[in-house]
């Protein structure tokens, strides 16, 4: 039993001497200023957004919750893009005389079904 204890006691010794060997050689490394106040590390593409980018959206997260500009900023890129979609496949469907699946009327239905919800 005390062999065992010794193996531990020696195994803590050189564990820690290996990490203060390494503190001393490499330093604690650069530490990076904060963000200056306004700006975020919030990304999206400029345009072609994708499932992946949204995906890969990382929001700051504070006391209550994400930050809420943030949250504001990528819903409102997301909207321009999905409007830009949406303009785009009325464009195609326009030129080829392809009819709307949905009516207009339809859209603002549902919307105001997902609103009361």
């Amino acid at each position: 039993m005390t062999l065992i204890l010794l193996y531990l006691v020696v195994l803590v010794l050189v564990g820690v001497v290996l990490f203060a060997l390494g503190s001393v050689l490499f330093g604690r490394g650069e530490s990076l200023p904060p963000l200056p106040r306004g700006t975020t590390a919030t990304v999206l593409p400029a345009s072609g957004v994708t499932g992946a980018d949204v995906d890969a959206v990382k929001l700051t997260q504070t006391f209550r919750g994400y930050k809420t500009s943030e949250v504001d900023w990528v819903l409102e890129r997301l909207g321009a893009e999905l409007d830009l979609v949406r303009g785009e496949l009325a464009a195609v469907r326009a030129a080829y005389g392809i009819a709307e699946e949905r009516e207009p009327a339809e859209h603002e239905a549902a919307h105001a079904r997902a609103e009361e919800s």
